[in-house]
């Protein structure tokens, strides 16, 4: 449960503005907002005085609780459901979030699939459907809000990447392809956007706590896995949806077509320092180096 504003609660936007809210009075979507770090994004946005659109795919129940959580503040909020791989239910969660917010001012495209496969086993039909959800759906829905989030004079547009987009491994071009893409469409669309008063930027999230981790891998240990993170832990979604909030502020006016990577100092870490809490034994400049 988030700590709403002091304990005090969430305002609806037509009160004043509580002291402290980024994103008073915005109007939000934010798509796989059912579970994860997308319903921490919800949370947060709302928490900051945002109404919000919550879209989710699948299971309805993470979102509607969401919903309930904010509207129990004092907050305005909704579910959509819709199938990001249908160009239809992309167009509907266009208009449906209009019609129930009365315009938009914040973009956050987070639905995304994970998949993992070999190379050479990879099907045509794996292919399509994360290249339709992870990158198309974020194209096109982005181009059905485009009036209203220029109309509304400071629209703002986050993408969630990957820090899959950034380094190789192994059974994972089809993923990290798309979220190389969401890296790349957000740095040419912000160029363009930009004279329109519309700001573009991505996020790349590395190892985050989420539901689907355990699915994965059912003997997944976070303590385990934080040891390999230069942090000393995986993240949680709420350092997400901080960097969202962020992005989606005034603080970030000056940010456009940047890639916030949020991982812990996973993607900084060089790939030869098998173990970088220990001191090297190596003696590098020898020779031509002063006291080496």
């Amino acid at each position: 449960m988030l700590n709403w504003s002091g304990g005090e609660g969430l305002k609806h936007s037509g009160d004043n503005k509580i002291a402290g809210q980024k994103l008073f009075g915005k109007r939000a979507l934010v798509t796989g907002a059912g579970t994860g770090i997308g319903r921490s994004i919800a949370l947060e946005l709302a928490r900051e005085g945002a109404d919000v659109m919550l879209h989710h795919s699948h299971e309805a129940g993470g979102a509607l609780a969401a919903v309930e959580e904010i509207r129990s503040h004092g907050g305005k909020a909704a579910v959509l459901p819709g199938d990001l791989s249908r160009m239809g239910d992309i167009h509907a969660l266009a208009k449906g979030t209009l019609r129930f917010l009365g315009g938009i001012d914040i973009l956050v495209n987070n639905a995304g699939i994970s998949m993992n496969e070999p190379f050479a086993t990879v099907t045509v039909e794996q292919f399509d459907l994360l290249y339709a959800v992870n990158i198309r759906a974020m194209y096109f829905l982005t181009q059905a809000l485009l009036p209203g989030l220029i109309s509304g004079g400071n629209g703002t547009v986050i993408n969630m990447s990957s820090i899959q987009a950034l380094a190789g491994n192994s059974e994972n071009s089809v993923y990290g392809g798309t979220k190389g893409a969401v890296i790349s469409f957000s740095r040419h669309l912000a160029i363009e956007l930009a004279p329109k008063g519309v700001r573009v930027n991505a996020i790349a999230p590395g190892a985050i706590e989420v539901e689907s981790y355990y699915l994965a891998m059912p003997d997944f240990d976070p303590q385990s896995f934080g040891r390999k993170i230069p942090a000393g832990m995986v993240g949680q979604p709420w350092d997400v949806a901080r960097a969202v909030v962020f992005l989606a502020s005034e603080d970030a006016r000056y940010i456009i077509g940047h890639t916030l990577i949020v991982d812990g100092g996973t993607s900084a870490w060089h790939a030869f320092s098998e173990d970088f809490r220990k001191p090297s034994t190596a003696v590098w400049g020898k020779g031509y180096v002063k006291g080496r």
